[in-house]
């Protein structure tokens, strides 16, 4: 294998991880790309939303991108390569959507609560990023579709995150037209928590990582998962299911030390168990 030249500068990293004060940061690092989501991307996100749930100095992750995208979706490209081969592609994009299938259910299986923080183009996977991730704020510039039908290819797995975060008339609404949607748009729709001038954003995103590092991590994951499994009960089943979560709560040390803190006046001292 040939050497890079000793003037050739290495490679960028695909995707960057930086952590600070129980915060991890991941910023897709495909800019020229407008950070599509390659392979090499979801394997590499997979990975660090993997190493992240079983890092215990990490309380919340922030997700953002470089360049002026947020996230393109798949890389087309890269599909469209795939063609060559004998089955026209089809092991190929059965693989690439298992890929991103396991990576937006790493997100939501995350304990650790993920924040969108988006600042350009959301669209088809890429909006599907942030209707996966728990919360999202967005620059007042960003803007959010779900393209697929414009090009002959319905975006079928975006739908299961968009389909889950706002409502059907407004899913269908994106799905059916593929025309962008404005940041403000989006709030309405509810698939963003927050839209905040692009000076804002990293504030903006910064109170919501802090406040939830300020939590017990142990109370946090288990508010996340019981969230969404509850989702997917009928109501009484789902009723069942809370109680004997908060039950489970209760008897937690964290639980009593924050009640017993709340009465006595005091801040509390998580032990994370």
């Amino acid at each position: 294998m040939s050497k890079p030249a000793a003037n050739e500068a290495p490679a960028e990293p695909i995707l960057l991880r930086g952590d600070a004060n129980g915060v991890a940061t991941l910023t897709l690092n495909r800019p020229k790309q407008r950070n599509s989501l390659s392979e090499d991307l979801m394997r590499a996100l997979t990975a660090e939303f993997a190493a992240i749930a079983e890092d215990k100095s990490v309380r919340a992750v922030v997700l953002a991108g470089t360049g002026p995208a947020f996230c393109a979706g798949h890389d087309l490209k890269e599909l469209t390569a795939a063609r060559a081969s004998e089955d026209r592609g089809r092991a190929f994009f059965q693989k690439t959507m298992q890929l991103c299938s396991t990576l937006m259910q790493a997100i939501v299986n995350c304990p650790k609560p993920v924040i969108a923080r988006v600042h350009g183009i959301a669209t088809a996977a890429g909006c599907q990023l942030v209707a996966s991730c728990d919360l999202a704020v967005a620059a007042g510039e960003a803007k959010f579709a779900t393209p697929g039908v414009n090009i002959g290819l319905f975006c079928s797995t975006p739908m299961v995150a968009l389909s889950r975060n706002v409502t059907r008339k407004h899913a269908m609404e994106m799905l059916l037209t593929g025309e962008m949607i404005s940041a403000a748009r989006a709030a309405e729709f509810g698939l963003v928590n927050r839209v905040v001038p692009q000076a804002e954003l990293d504030a903006a995103v910064a109170h919501f990582a802090d406040v939830i590092a300020s939590k017990s991590a142990l109370t946090v994951s288990i508010g996340k998962k019981a969230f969404y499994d509850q989702l997917e009960k009928p109501l009484a089943e789902a009723y069942d299911y809370a109680s004997e979560v908060m039950v489970r709560n209760m008897l937690a040390r964290d639980a009593e030390e924050g009640i017993g803190a709340f009465i006595e006046k005091r801040d509390p001292k998580w032990e994370d168990r």
